[in-house]
């Protein structure tokens, strides 16, 4: 007798068939090393007011070769656990975000904010 009638379609069919889940959503972080976190957005309708309200969730996905940064859309497919909160990987940048950075003044050229009182120097001399 063969073994072959008995097979189960789960075992038979080949692995790129099987569903797997995948969300996209932006970085939120990539400050550690082969990881970043991801706020994927949702609507969800409202049972009693049937309007739609934002929802997100916060995922930890694997970037191997740390090419995601703050602010892309990326995608991410689920997968087995690789630590304690990862079980997500990174499958690719959709859209890279160009982060302008900001020139900031010098410490020394900023203005404190504190007003003079009446009848005392700014500096708090007496």
């Amino acid at each position: 007798m063969s073994n072959e009638g008995s097979m189960s379609s789960a075992n038979t069919s080949p692995e790129g068939a099987r569903h797997s889940v995948k969300r996209i959503g932006t970085v939120k972080s990539d400050r550690m090393d082969k990881s970043i976190v991801v706020r994927v957005d949702r609507k969800v309708l409202h049972p009693v007011y049937k309007k739609y309200v934002k929802r997100h969730t916060t995922l930890v996905a694997h970037d191997e070769e740390n090419q995601a940064h703050t602010g892309d859309r990326v995608e991410v497919v689920f997968t087995r656990p690789l630590s304690r909160t990862k079980r997500w990987r990174l499958v690719r940048v959709i859209t890279a975000a160009h982060v302008a950075a900001v020139a900031q003044a010098p410490a020394a050229a900023k203005p404190t904010g504190r007003k003079a009182k009446a009848g005392k120097p700014a500096g708090g001399e007496a």
